[in-house]
């Protein structure tokens, strides 16, 4: 089985800003669920990890307000610019079948029908307009990227950790 990180702690935000003089903050959602915001109560702030009460205040564009527990001036809310907000992997919104999370992939020992070690997945890459690519380390230096489409990819096993592959001719060659 490959070597995973496994992952204890999910990132759902980034404080970016002060937000008013009584302590609030701005914060940057990275979840592909901000409501999630609304009724959570409490998170990791990291660096280094220490837990911390919120209140959800609102959303302002695309930002989320919080209130954090023991933050009650701008000038601590200030201190938070930047500190990363964090949840137990647990508390991760579940995903419909077939759907997977970039932190669940990376890692994942990529193989081919038969079963040949081919390299690991270290990034997913969502820039592509038409899907995402799955990159492929198959040796230090060396990165391919794999479209995450069924005529590729043909199973994906995270109890396993692996996802198999079928290849094309030159897809994982220079």
């Amino acid at each position: 089985m490959a070597q995973r990180s496994s992952t204890e702690l999910v990132r759902i935000g980034q404080v970016t800003a002060p937000h008013g003089v009584r302590g609030a903050v701005r914060v940057f959602p990275v979840t592909d669920f901000p409501e999630r915001f609304t009724t959570l109560r409490r998170v990791l702030l990291d660096g280094p990890e220490r837990p911390a009460g919120v209140r959800f205040r609102g959303f302002v564009k695309n930002l989320v307000i919080l209130e954090i527990e023991g933050i009650t001036d701008r000038n601590k809310a200030e201190t938070l610019r930047g500190v990363n907000l964090l949840v137990p992997r647990a508390e991760a919104y579940p995903l419909p079948e077939g759907y997977y999370y970039d932190f669940d992939l990376i890692g994942l020992d990529v193989v081919d029908t038969r079963g040949t070690l081919l390299g690991r997945v270290v990034e997913v890459d969502h820039n592509s307009p038409v899907h995402d690519l799955y990159v492929v380390e198959t040796a230090p230096g060396k990165r391919y990227m794999v479209p995450a489409v069924r005529q590729f990819v043909k199973e994906i096993d995270l109890e396993a950790g692996r996802l198999v592959i079928d290849p094309i001719p030159g897809l994982l060659e220079d």
